[in-house]
């Protein structure tokens, strides 16, 4: 049966890839004069489905359950003709500002050198972006509010930025190194999360082999019932690009995500309909929030600066370059 499966998508997405691909499909049936079309994605979890941009410009791209979808195609492969009704509204409202929100504490001996502790504010529109990315902005704010209570005076300056617009390409992480160059050359280490509701893990050292001795003496300070269920193999991997470290990382600032198996989140709160508060683990957030404000204390009265030196990258192959914020829609 998995045979079968397997077989069944290999030749589908060979049909796709034959047709130009998803969007030349969408755009030829809206030029055909389809009234909308129907989409349906299932995120191989029970009940939940991706649910990512529209590829049509003026009808609409409606999204049905796996099993709504289902019957649908029942009934249309059965020749029944079903017909589906829309009742929906949308208005344009034109461009408006949006922001990073950023806060401080300012370091008392090397206040031009930085602890950034990251993650971003804006959610995804499938649900109400509790796990992607609100546990992450929540885990932030209460990193920061244990450092000003324990250390009020910190030799280099803590940060902790909520980014807007990572959604449309971690665009205002993005106009953030773009503005800021002194944080840029100052900074000791960033710590982003984007990883869902579930405890920290493990951490990787990205383009920066050199970071591992700093984060092996951090580490090595944490309480063990914080650890014990940590990874301390401090892997030296690329970046993916595919968060707000990435925005850091390619101006050769040391930049690092706080990571995590996660073996649901891919298939249920990342980009679904189900990404809600009730998927929200409050004892995990607390756990977090505990090793963010521990690696920012560390980090800050270190005296060692962690290396911004990055590894050759492979043979025939260059590192990723940085992106260039979007700061205006064009609309």
């Amino acid at each position: 049966m998995q045979e079968l499966q397997q077989q069944v998508q290999g030749e589908w997405s060979a049909g796709i890839q034959r047709a130009g691909g998803t969007g030349r499909i969408a755009q030829g049936i809206e030029g055909s004069g389809a009234a909308g079309i129907l989409t349906a994605r299932w995120s191989a979890g029970w009940g939940a489905n991706k649910i990512f941009s529209s590829l049509t410009n003026q009808i609409p791209s409606i999204h049905l359950s796996c099993e709504d979808y289902g019957l649908v195609h029942r009934l249309a492969s059965n020749d029944q003709s079903p017909v589906l009704r829309l009742d929906a509204e949308a208005e344009f409202m034109g461009e408006v500002p949006v922001f990073n929100v950023v806060g401080e504490i300012r370091g008392t001996e090397l206040p031009d050198e930085y602890v950034l502790l990251n993650a971003h504010f804006d959610s995804w529109d499938g649900a109400s972006g509790a796990t992607d990315n609100g546990t992450g902005t929540i885990m932030m704010m209460e990193a920061m509010r244990i450092l000003k209570e324990v250390l009020p005076q910190p030799q280099r300056t803590i940060l902790v930025a909520h980014w807007g617009g990572e959604e449309q390409g971690t665009n205002g992480s993005l106009a953030f190194g773009e503005d800021h160059p002194e944080v840029i050359d100052g900074l000791q280490a960033g710590f982003n999360q984007d990883n869902g509701t579930w405890r920290v893990q493990f951490f990787k050292m990205q383009d920066f082999p050199g970071a591992a001795e700093n984060f092996n003496r951090w580490i090595a300070e944490l309480p063990r019932d914080l650890t014990g269920h940590m990874e301390t193999d401090l892997e030296v991997v690329p970046e993916s690009g595919s968060s707000d470290e990435a925005s850091f990382i390619c101006r050769d600032a040391p930049g690092f995500r706080l990571l995590s198996h996660y073996p649901d989140y891919r298939q249920y709160t990342w980009h679904t309909d189900l990404d809600t508060y009730d998927k929200i683990v409050f004892d995990d957030l607390r756990n977090n929030a505990t090793i963010v404000a521990m690696l920012a204390y560390m980090a800050s009265e270190d005296p060692i600066r962690v290396s911004n030196v990055r590894r050759a990258p492979p043979a025939g192959r260059q590192w990723r370059p940085c992106g260039t914020s979007q700061r205006s829609s064009g609309n």
